[in-house]
């Protein structure tokens, strides 16, 4: 039998892990009796576990909510993910709690958590969206940031697309970052001497890893900056659209702001809202205001007015073309 305050511990993370537990089921988990699974929950309400007991022959016990935080047990992965989880977060409302609960965290880690999640050190770019991401292990992860702590070139098989046949890479690895609902490495490639991204979910890295590198410098010298940029198509150096435009859009703020990831939107009524954002050219910043179903005003700048009355020129020709016209084409 185990001690009473080990017996306790895996108790806890019974309850935990399912939201009710019959005494008979509790009583087998733990090779006690009955009686023995009833102190042992009164010594966890004694130290402020809300436990409900339901009775009846289809009765039994479950954690529910209480007045106060009673604490908490985690097993290791658990513990991990959480950190990962805390360092990643980018919203200013809540990023000095999370970097208390993370201090929290670390001082009462084991040696042995504590250099695992010291070496998830993560570049959060953007807050994550909605939607489901990827499944992806913490074994990449740590092998990642553990190659990126000490400085050591990686080899890994790398899967651009899902269909595509794995490359061998060889990498300098400099940033773990984690974009949208995706974890990235920003990497040095040896072979083709320049910055790369590769996605955690689509490489398998290979031991052992290679010699100690030096730290190269990102180009522009952040490495948010950086990301953002090259995932636009430009060289890395600015973030910044080169064509910015501003617009009202007779939708609520709340409709609009989901669908565009980088723009400024500002509620100017029920249904209306003003929002400010760009691209990379004017005929491209004007499609992407005119793809809400939604009457819209332009603001400026006069590029921009330009270039909707130009896609309204090739808006109105498609309408009104032809089969005929459509296959003919312009110079036949």
């Amino acid at each position: 039998m185990q001690k009473t305050s080990s017996r306790l511990l895996t108790l806890l993370s019974l309850l935990q892990a399912r939201p009710e537990w019959s005494g008979d089921e509790l009583a087998e988990r733990l090779m006690v009796t009955v009686r023995t699974v009833r102190r042992d929950i009164d010594r966890l309400r004694a130290l402020g576990y809300p436990v409900a007991t339901d009775k009846g022959p289809g009765g039994g016990y479950r954690l529910r909510p209480g007045s106060q935080m009673p604490p908490v047990l985690f097993d290791d992965e658990q513990v991990v993910a959480l950190a990962v989880a805390l360092q990643s977060t980018a919203h200013p409302a809540i990023a000095e709690d999370a970097d208390r609960a993370l201090t929290t965290i670390r001082s009462v880690l084991p040696p042995r958590l504590r250099q695992r999640i010291e070496t998830l050190q993560v570049t959060t770019v953007r807050p994550p969206e909605p939607g489901a991401p990827p499944a992806l292990a913490l074994d990449p992860l740590t092998a990642v940031s553990t190659a990126i702590q000490r400085r050591e070139e990686l080899r890994l098989d790398y899967t651009p697309q899902p269909e595509a046949a794995p490359q061998r890479r060889r990498v300098e690895p400099h940033h773990l970052v984690a974009w949208r609902t995706h974890w990235y490495l920003l990497a040095w490639d040896l072979d083709r001497d320049d910055w790369r991204t590769f996605r955690i979910d689509r490489m398998t890295p290979r031991t052992p890893t290679g010699p100690r590198f030096a730290v190269r410098q990102v180009p522009g010298g952040d490495v948010s900056t950086f990301i953002t940029s090259r995932f636009r198509g430009s060289d890395g150096t600015d973030a910044a659209w080169p064509c910015q435009g501003e617009a009202i859009l007779d939708l609520p703020a709340a409709e609009v702001t989901p669908y565009l990831a980088d723009a400024f939107v500002e509620t100017v009524g029920p249904t209306r809202c003003r929002v400010i954002t760009g691209s990379w050219s004017w005929t491209a910043l004007a499609a992407t205001f005119g793809r809400f179903d939604a009457d819209l005003h332009i603001i400026g700048p006069p590029a921009l007015h330009k270039a909707c009355a130009t896609l309204a020129r090739r808006y109105a020709a498609a309408a009104t073309a032809t089969e005929h016209d459509q296959l003919r084409g312009p110079d036949t």
